[in-house]
């Protein structure tokens, strides 16, 4: 089981819109709201990933590439993300792409992890499918 972290109110959202988190990704992690576009969506799941929140990362996966669990590690914190570009994913789009840079700390140690995804709606709703890491 992993724990979810909390954010304060007025604090940023952690994908990096200029946005407090209730206003931004928490609406999507709620299960209140939807993405628009694939990238809304990444940023959506970049942002679970640095609150921990399992759930959420489980429910925007496409079923077929879904894992049955994620095994999130407590000492890895995702702080940073920088979308580099990416394909269709808009809101009349039904396929898309978003290249992206996620940033993480781990102790006293940083690192990167660059991936293109691939995403798609399914019913109405972006899905996480899969991509491919790079260096």
């Amino acid at each position: 089981m992993t724990r979810k972290t909390t954010t304060p109110a007025t604090a940023t959202c952690p994908c990096g819109q200029p946005r407090p988190y209730p206003e931004c990704c928490g609406p999507l992690h709620a299960g209140t709201a939807q993405a628009a576009t694939a990238e809304q969506l990444m940023r959506s799941r970049f942002a679970a990933f640095a609150k921990h929140d399992e759930a959420y990362l489980l429910r925007s996966w496409a079923p077929e590439t879904r894992p049955v669990r994620i095994d999130l590690d407590p000492g890895l914190r995702w702080e940073r993300l920088e979308i580099l570009g990416g394909t269709e994913g808009g809101p009349f789009h039904t396929e898309g792409t978003v290249e992206f840079r996620a940033h993480y700390r781990e102790g006293r140690a940083s690192g990167s992890l660059h991936e293109n995804s691939r995403f798609r709606r399914e019913a109405g709703a972006w899905v996480y499918v899969d991509g491919d890491i790079t260096d």
